[in-house]
């Protein structure tokens, strides 16, 4: 790629994402986040536990059940503590859910992993060290929605980095693959060339 092209795409890349640490000339090629179908169940969960606490609320203030002052109170208490805990849980769960990014560079993947609040993890490989690229769909439900498990798994150690809950296109996946080999070659071609120095 042409070096000025590469300055204004490592220039954009810092730009767009302030937070990772970029090297001298790298670039975002992809940036992946969680599909957004999963996070839609998510809101869906909270609005259902919203309307199942409101269907209490209104059952009991409806039904003939009659509470004196201390059991409306309790009530209340009990109902706005349902409450509070399903916002709380909610905005948790999103967070979290939105905390897991995957990044690829021209150089390099980056993958943020939050499994809750106080526990995140950072990945980072060279793209040359991976040696298999995949996307798996587990059942008919992943298969409707189009997400599922987007797998790399590199070189000599055989670690598998998965980023669940994946909505990457046929199209996408190609291009990371594309990129993968053509990393390789070129790092064999380097290897190659110092070899002949020697």
């Amino acid at each position: 790629m042409d070096e000025s092209l590469v300055k204004i795409r490592h220039g954009r890349s810092l730009k767009d994402f302030p937070h990772l640490k970029l090297e001298k000339d790298e670039y975002v090629e992809f940036a992946f986040t969680r599909a957004k179908i999963c996070l839609l169940m998510i809101i869906g969960g909270i609005v259902l536990g919203f309307v199942a606490i409101i269907a209490v609320f209104l059952l009991v203030t409806m039904s003939e059940l009659m509470l004196d002052k201390m059991g409306e109170h309790f009530l209340f208490i009990i109902l706005g503590a349902l409450f509070a805990a399903v916002c709380i849980m909610g905005m948790v769960s999103i967070r979290i859910y939105r905390g897991n990014k995957l990044f690829i560079t021209n150089k390099h993947i980056m993958q943020f992993v939050m499994n809750s609040l106080v526990s995140t993890s950072i990945n980072i490989i060279d793209i040359d060290s991976v040696e298999d690229v995949s996307f798996r769909q587990d059942n008919i439900f992943q298969k409707i929605f189009h997400y599922g498990t987007f797998r790399l798994s590199t070189i000599g150690d055989e670690t598998t980095y998965t980023f669940n809950y994946s909505d990457i296109l046929p199209s996408e996946l190609r291009a990371v693959t594309n990129m993968v080999t053509a990393a390789k070659q070129k790092n064999k071609k380097s290897s190659q060339r110092v070899e002949k120095d020697n």
